[in-house]
């Protein structure tokens, strides 16, 4: 089962890598047959070649993420954050909670994002 430190440590490698604008990293953190749920409700995103576009176009966007409260751990295999997102060249904001799921190998095998319209501005 994964640790504390390390599922902290890989949600803050998501923020690292998503804001360096490295794809790759961030994807890698994910196992090859993860489940994204982006926002929860929305279809999902499932298997390595769809991971891979999903972030390369997240990034492209030029979204700049930034934490609300420390990085949140848990009992389980699952780690949370409360984040903000910025996307400039669209003007716009998201405050949102990603959920992220471990393996036993310590790879993302699942994450939810949670927010909604209500959650968004201009």
């Amino acid at each position: 089962m994964p640790t504390q430190e390390h599922m902290k440590a890989v949600l803050q490698a998501y923020i690292d890598g998503f804001n360096a604008g490295d794809p790759a990293a961030v994807s890698g953190l994910f196992a090859d047959d993860a489940v994204i749920e982006d926002p929860v409700g929305q279809p999902q995103i499932q298997g390595r070649a769809a991971i891979d576009e999903f972030y390369v176009n997240a990034i492209g966007s030029g979204a700049k993420l930034s934490l609300d409260a420390p990085i949140r751990g848990s009992h389980g295999t699952s780690a949370a954050m409360a984040f903000t997102v910025d996307v400039p060249a669209m003007g716009l904001r998201i405050r949102a909670i990603d959920v992220m799921t471990f393996g036993e190998d310590g790879k993302v095998t699942r994450m939810e994002a949670f927010w909604g319209p209500d959650d968004m501005e201009q």
